[in-house]
């Protein structure tokens, strides 16, 4: 349930040649801070769902890799650390914020943001057809997010190590914190846990 199909953009849209831009930009081992800057002429809301969704699929790879060690016996709470303690809350069966284990959480989220980033009302696939005018509020997942490399980093760490794949996840998390500090997308309050 954990590994999900990678959303893709339709090769030869503006938005697939953007995504082939962001992954040329990395893998040319530039400065992260100035890779996740808007390129010139390119449109913002574009380049943030670009990311978006291209975070969405790095860090539910990233999950997927510890979920078996992730269970309800060894999270039996969302949380990460101590002093943090992540509660769902959604429109439908937890309208009140409630304590999940984390595999309960990782899978809600997961399924949320993912009927999200499929929606054409929020993430138009069609150039030409405009995001809502209030996409960066909507945009709302990148905190949780965070919440999902927050846990990984604090419960899970030994275990990426062990896998040896310590690089890639800092990397993608440096990635993430640069993107979301540059379009403001997560309160700095959001991101003390790490």
């Amino acid at each position: 349930k954990t590994f999900r199909p990678k959303r893709k953009f339709e090769p030869g849209t503006q938005r697939f040649e953007l995504h082939k831009k962001a992954q040329a930009s990395l893998n040319a081992g530039l400065d992260l801070k100035v890779a996740v800057q808007l390129p010139p002429g390119e449109e913002q809301n574009d380049w943030v769902a670009v990311h978006v969704v291209d975070f969405f699929n790095r860090i539910n790879l990233i999950y997927g890799t510890i979920s078996d060690y992730c269970t309800e016996q060894s999270c039996p709470v969302m949380s990460g650390g101590p002093k943090y303690e992540y509660r769902w809350q959604d429109e439908h069966k937890y309208r009140k914020p409630t304590a999940l284990s984390a595999p309960q959480y990782m899978n809600l989220l997961m399924d949320w943001i993912e009927v999200q980033i499929n929606n054409e009302d929020i993430f138009p696939t069609n150039v030409g057809t405009p995001f809502p005018k209030n996409f960066l509020p909507v945009v709302k997942m990148m905190p949780s997010l965070f919440r999902v490399f927050v846990h990984v980093y604090i419960h899970h760490f030994d275990r990426i190590t062990q896998m040896g794949s310590e690089a890639h996840v800092n990397t993608c998390y440096k990635h993430f914190y640069y993107f979301v500090k540059e379009f403001n997308l997560i309160d700095t309050k959001e991101l003390e846990p790490l």
